[in-house]
């Protein structure tokens, strides 16, 4: 196991500001709606794992979940302006799409060592629309190494569109829903069934994340049954 660290005092510092001014905001210009709250495990590691539509979701996640839980994102959000600035003050780790990134799996395993609880999105990037995509089997792999849970939760109403209609003064509601924690069957096999076998849990995952959601944000999980097919 990789040795725990503690937490930067710059990053528990900005997120002591970063999370109660987003509250704020989104309290503001929005409807928050919130459900679910009492399935969310009182201590120890575990991953979040949230449907991604838009850039408006990890914010939201992060700001209403009641501890400072660690997030993980893709690696070209550092490139963006503005984004870039939120995610190295928060301390968010980066992963490189689509690839083996060994320092960001390290860096995962040793902030679950830590006891602390970890966002990602399984799904590896924004759908920009209500439909969920396939997710990618790298959260199955991580659950793979720590054996710890998985707390399953449905964003729906934070389009691409979102801040428009804020501004707009239409007040849009949005909805964060979390599921009951979800334990992952064991992975067997070497090679391409290992692989299968990683792929079909993390869509047992995200056919948790559906269950939460509308039925036009379910996307390719909306018939699970095709899915396997």
């Amino acid at each position: 196991m990789t040795s725990a660290k503690r937490i930067p005092v710059c990053i528990r510092l900005a997120r002591w500001v970063l999370r109660p001014a987003f509250r704020g905001i989104f309290r503001l210009i929005s409807n928050v709606r919130i459900s679910g709250v009492e399935h969310i495990p009182k201590e120890g590691a575990y991953l979040i794992a949230v449907n991604h539509v838009s850039l408006y979701d990890p914010p939201l996640v992060m700001a209403f979940w009641p501890s400072a839980a660690e997030a993980a994102g893709a690696a070209d959000v550092w490139q963006r302006p503005g984004q870039s600035l939120l995610v190295r003050w928060y301390g968010v780790i980066p992963v490189h799409r689509y690839e083996y990134d060994r320092s960001a799996l390290q860096t995962i395993q040793t902030a679950l060592d830590g006891g602390r609880p970890l966002m990602i999105m399984p799904e590896g990037g924004r759908s920009h629309a209500p439909g969920m995509r396939r997710a990618e089997p790298g959260i199955a792999y991580i659950v793979e190494k720590t054996l710890i849970p998985v707390v399953p939760v449905g964003v729906s109403g934070t389009t691409d569109d979102f801040f428009q209609r804020a501004i707009r003064g239409g007040r849009p509601s949005v909805y964060m829903t979390i599921g009951e924690p979800l334990y992952l069957p064991p992975i067997d096999g070497k090679g391409e069934a290992r692989r299968l076998a990683r792929q079909r849990n993390a869509d047992l995952i995200m056919t948790h994340i559906a269950a939460l959601l509308p039925f036009e944000y379910r996307g390719v999980y909306a018939d699970p049954t095709k899915l396997a097919a």
